[in-house]
């Protein structure tokens, strides 16, 4: 896939120049989500983010655990549970629940 591709290019140039980034991966899903099992997203604190896991408020939890996994270099899996924001404004919510893992490479 392209974005994976961007993603692991992204990573590549982060370790020749020896900066820590945070790779994210949706490992499993239940109910309607933004992205499926597999995708990616880095999160590189001096360059931004490369890829996505969905967007919106999932994707700012996820930008937020991996300034932890960053500085600590624990790696750490996290469960975005969208199924609140059902009640939201929007009619672009999904509702589902998704858990990322979150290391740092």
């Amino acid at each position: 896939m392209i974005e994976d591709m961007a993603v692991f290019t992204a990573a590549e140039e982060a370790a020749r120049e020896g900066r820590p980034v945070v790779l994210a991966t949706i490992v499993r899903c239940k109910g309607s989500t933004p992205r499926g099992v597999g995708s990616k997203m880095l999160v590189d604190p001096e360059r931004g983010l490369t890829g996505t896991v969905g967007g919106g408020c999932g994707e700012a939890e996820v930008i937020e655990a991996a300034r932890e996994v960053v500085s600590t270099g624990q790696p750490r899996m996290l469960r975005i549970d969208l199924t609140e924001d059902l009640f939201s404004w929007s009619p672009a919510v999904c509702g589902g629940v998704f858990d990322v893992f979150l290391e740092r490479v």
